[in-house]
């Protein structure tokens, strides 16, 4: 077997699994944030579940550590009294990134399993463990049995031969692999990396690499792990620890090998982070703003970087740097070594640690017309503030920051760039309309169907019959011509309908015709009690708007009734029946992609 087969099978009850088994996994670390969190609790609550075992679930408080938020500040404090009456460990605000806190505090191991709310939860993979990010049932689940069930994914084994040429950092060396795979080409695969450009990366190099998996699509990201990691790990847990590997004679789909000599420092353009470039020496991008940190590249080896390149020099005029380290370890070791006093004399801002620009609220956020070179992982629209988001190492991030426009260290001028007033008002004005031309609705009202079935599948919804069909704009006039009374749903509906069904809708095949028939009729959004899984994917990635309920009876709901929707609250109204219920908002993720209009 190779490693994510191996792990799996360690935590089942299998000897032996194989790529497209589904198998319950016995979960090592169980985690919710402060995002996420509080509806873990709340379904815990109202399904009246145990917890398993508490000594390995946990809470982190990392999304929003400053408690600025009111919201956050109500939840956190709700979290807390739970976690304190079922002895339940709280990472507070006081802590750092939750997968770095699994690391640093030998909670995770090469080799073990955790999950959390986090979807970058297969960072893990820098240390060859298998970690996933889930929804707040799932987790829920987790808690009170200590396992979660998963299909096991095909495995692609990548091979890199050679060296990247000098100061072409690890950021670099994944902005790479996005130019060359894009978001998709690995879309649901395990993927395990080996050579000696692998085999002699540090820790910190691996988790800015295994961060960014979920940028390419990939289920994980996976290091072997070396001697160096193993001591670590031991030192870490504070105990003897067994190196997993996979079998010599391990299958994967695909062996790919890639010569690293021909890396080079990369950017990522506003918007996708797969859309990336080498960083341009010529073309002068002007940048209002710079981050430093999230769980991509805010360890201490990243921020002697950035000391490295800004010591002795000064912020461009108009320019903000702001710094947050990944854990309050990593804040504490930089202040101890003078990091602080160099980001302080060159004029930078220095947070406590955490999540930072990827989570709204915390510092790291941009506004509209602002253009902005970051470390981050994502820079999807709306994900980092309102403005435009590059993406880049360290290094290049603090050398950008110096001159005042996107450059590389060996390339920052004697004076900066400085722009000028009327050109960046403009630029925020035109900004200010685009985004009132492109930001989606997050409320839509509009006539109801209530479909009261369980488990309607895809042959259902979209019969195969008709799989031949290309055109989005011809699937409408099929849509649930399969199901027994219902064979004429696609005549009667109009235009801004929002559909309610049961149980389990869209199980069965992964045909995406069964989300884009939909799409093709104008449906607003379609309201279930549960989704099949697939279908739950399809339906986020194309950006077609569903939502999950716990009961709709307090909605006294009919069909034809005018019903109203807040995707971001979760509220939904019957306004024929003055009635309301509660049903679980969009994430996080799924809302940044409803934004954009698609996963691509």
């Amino acid at each position: 077997m190779n490693l994510i087969e191996k792990i799996i099978a360690n935590h089942s009850k299998y000897d032996f699994v194989k790529p497209g088994d589904i198998v319950d996994i016995e979960i090592d670390a169980r985690a919710a944030r402060d995002f996420g969190g509080p509806n873990v609790v709340k379904t815990i609550i109202d399904k009246k579940l145990s917890i398993e075992n508490p000594s390995k679930t946990f809470f982190t408080f990392d999304t929003n550590p400053t408690g600025s938020d009111q919201k956050y500040a109500v939840n956190q404090q709700f979290v807390r009294v739970w976690a304190r009456n079922n002895g339940i460990k709280v990472y507070d605000i006081d802590h750092g990134i939750g997968t770095h806190t699994m690391i640093n505090e030998g909670i995770v191991v090469p080799g073990s399993t955790a999950v959390t709310t986090d979807s970058h939860a297969n960072i893990l993979g820098a240390i060859g463990a298998f970690g996933q990010g889930m929804g707040d049932q799932d987790i829920a689940a987790a808690f009170n049995r200590g396992k979660v069930w998963f299909k096991v994914p095909e495995s692609i084994k990548l091979i890199f031969d050679g060296f990247p040429p000098k100061n072409v950092s690890s950021k670099d060396i994944v902005l790479n692999l996005l130019n060359k795979f894009g978001a998709n080409s690995l879309l649901g695969y395990s993927v395990e990396l080996y050579g000696e450009l692998i085999d002699q990366m540090s820790l910190s190099d691996r988790i800015t690499i295994a961060s960014m998996g979920t940028e390419m699509g990939v289920i994980i990201l996976l290091f072997p792990p070396n001697d160096e990691i193993m001591a670590y790990s031991e030192r870490a847990s504070g105990g003897t620890l067994e190196k997993i590997a996979a079998d010599p004679d391990a299958k994967y789909s695909q062996v790919i090998e890639i010569d690293a000599t021909k890396f080079v420092r990369m950017v990522a353009l506003p918007g996708a982070p797969h859309d990336t470039v080498a960083i341009p020496e010529q073309a002068k991008i002007k940048i209002d703003s710079a981050f430093v940190g999230s769980c991509t590249n805010g360890r201490i080896e990243d921020l002697r970087e950035v000391a490295r390149v800004i010591n002795g020099r000064k912020l461009a005029p108009g320019v903000v740097l702001k710094i947050v380290p990944s854990t309050d370890d990593v804040w504490r070791q930089a202040m101890e070594e003078g990091l602080f006093s160099i980001f302080k004399t060159a004029g930078a801002l220095i947070s406590n640690a955490g999540c930072a620009g990827c989570a709204a609220g915390q510092v790291g956020q941009n506004g509209v017309g602002e253009i902005t070179i970051s470390t981050g992982n994502r820079n999807f629209p709306g994900k980092q503030g309102k403005g435009s988001v590059y993406l880049a190492s360290p290094a290049s991030v603090a050398a950008s920051a110096i001159a005042g426009y996107i450059t590389d260290e060996n390339h920052i001028p004697e004076k900066p760039l400085e722009f000028h007033p009327e050109e960046k008002l403009e630029r925020m004005q035109k900004a200010h309309q685009e985004q009132k031309i492109i930001e989606k609705p997050k409320i839509v009202e509009g006539r109801a169907w209530f479909i009261d079935e369980d488990n309607i599948d895809t042959d259902m919804i979209f019969h195969n019959r008709y799989l031949a069909i290309t055109e989005i704009s011809e699937m409408g006039q099929y849509t649930l011509d399969n199901l027994k009374g219902h064979e004429d749903f696609a005549k009667k509906a109009k235009i801004g309908d929002i559909v309610f069904v049961s149980k389990n809708f869209g199980s069965g095949s992964s045909r995406q015709q069964a989300v884009d028939c939909f799409v093709a009729l104008g449906i607003q959004a379609i309201v279930a009690e549960s989704f099949g899984a697939i279908y739950e994917r399809n339906a986020i990635n194309a950006a077609f708007p569903i939502l999950t309920y716990r009961s709709v009876d307090g909605l006294s709901l009919n069909n034809g009734d005018q019903i109203r929707i807040n995707f971001e609250t979760g509220k939904i109204e019957n306004r024929t029946k003055n009635t309301h219920i509660q049903a679980n908002p969009f994430y996080e993720v799924q809302m940044e992609i409803y934004q954009q209009g698609g996963l691509f």
